[in-house]
């Protein structure tokens, strides 16, 4: 049997279809942030959503070599130690899947079967990617920058290491850093022990982990992650859009206490504090409203002030007068680029960049 034969293809789920068996493998490795990690300005390393597409490749900082290479006019290669002495850049970012919310599409994608907790917000720190790049020597004919992380598999039949390209005035332009630090703290393995690019504003996909080399070449990158799998498909034929920036979205700390199962809500009758967080890569948030009536009326959240990471996310808050019965929360967020956060999202094949608006059922008593 061929590798080809012996890799699960992507698909949509059957009509009443549950959760698959692969699902449920992959939502066991992966995880989201528990929705009351909002609460966390900066969220602790165990809380952050984690996402990794093969295996956490076994790494070791005493003897990692970063390189750089192709259409530069000084090839260089990297330690840590090296890397560290040009220089520390913090910055809070905050990193959201791509598929976040594709579990709640209809047809599901059959994937990762996030629903609204793949996301979270660290300090990162290391060294700006626009400094690695200058300091190599950016010839004329460089068109993307390519980078490759450590982590191996096989994904629709081709076997592959993770690699994500982006233009190279998007690589300068974008602020992003090759950072060794999380929250102040070496990497974890998870996040990409020893080094991981983080792109700040973008999906999660283009913050390469375990990064192991940047490669300039002289063609638009055409490799699987870029390619096939991150585009915004209406159907398998469809060439697609490319997934990039995060689209604006708002999120609510549940209020109260849970139902087990259900996850619905439990509050007390009278003035319920709602806090939240909304985030957008496009632009700083300006805006969030909540309805207490699943979408009926909207009200203006009050907003924390903007702090000097403009794209990591913003808190905000609302005083709700809950009163005896059923009640849907739902909220949505506007940035200063005019762009606005749907009640319901575009639905696309890949379940990508899934926006919809977060649906609480709370039952105040």
């Amino acid at each position: 049997m061929s590798i080809e034969q012996f890799s699960v293809r992507g698909r949509l789920a059957d009509t009443g279809e549950g959760i698959t068996g692969d699902e449920l493998q992959l939502a066991a490795r992966n995880h989201g942030m528990p929705l009351e990690g909002l609460r966390y300005d900066v969220t602790p390393p165990g809380l952050h959503y984690v996402l990794v597409h093969y295996d956490i490749p076994a790494t070791n900082a005493s003897n990692w070599w970063l390189t750089i290479d192709g259409c530069v006019e000084q090839p260089s290669s990297f330690g840590l130690t090296e890397l560290r002495a040009m220089g520390r850049r913090t910055v809070r970012v905050t990193l959201e899947c791509a598929g976040n919310g594709r579990a709640a599409l209809q047809p599901r994608p059959i994937s990762q079967p996030w629903l609204n907790e793949a996301v979270g917000t660290a300090e990162w720190t290391g060294v700006l990617l626009s400094d690695l790049l200058r300091s190599a020597g950016i010839r004329e004919d460089a068109v993307d920058v390519v980078f490759t992380g450590a982590d191996h598999g096989v994904e629709r039949g081709v076997e592959q290491d993770y690699q994500r390209g982006m233009s190279v005035t998007e690589a300068i332009d974008s602020g992003a850093i090759v950072a060794w630090e999380m929250n102040g703290q070496p990497l974890p393995p998870q996040h990409g022990y020893p080094l991981r690019l983080v792109v700040p504003g973008w999906y999660g996909m283009a913050s390469v982990k375990w990064l192991r080399s940047i490669e300039l070449i002289d063609h638009e990158f055409d490799g699987f992650q870029n390619a096939v799998a991150y585009r915004i498909r209406k159907n398998a034929e469809d060439p697609g859009e490319p997934v990039t920036r995060i689209q604006p979205r708002a999120l609510l700390i549940p209020p109260g206490y849970p139902d087990f199962m259900s996850r619905h809500r439990f509050v007390a009758a009278g003035t319920v504090t709602l806090q939240g967080r909304a985030w957008s890569g496009w632009a700083p948030i300006e805006r969030v409203e909540i309805s207490v009536d699943a979408g009926v009326t909207w009200h203006p959240a009050k907003l924390d002030a903007v702090g000097n990471d403009e794209l990591a996310w913003r808190a905000f808050s609302y005083d709700w007068h809950a009163t005896p019965g059923e009640h849907v929360l739902t909220v949505r967020a506007h940035d200063a680029s005019g762009r606005e956060q749907p009640i319901e999202a575009e639905w696309n094949r890949g379940g990508f960049a899934n926006n919809t608006a977060q649906r609480i059922t709370v039952l105040v008593t």
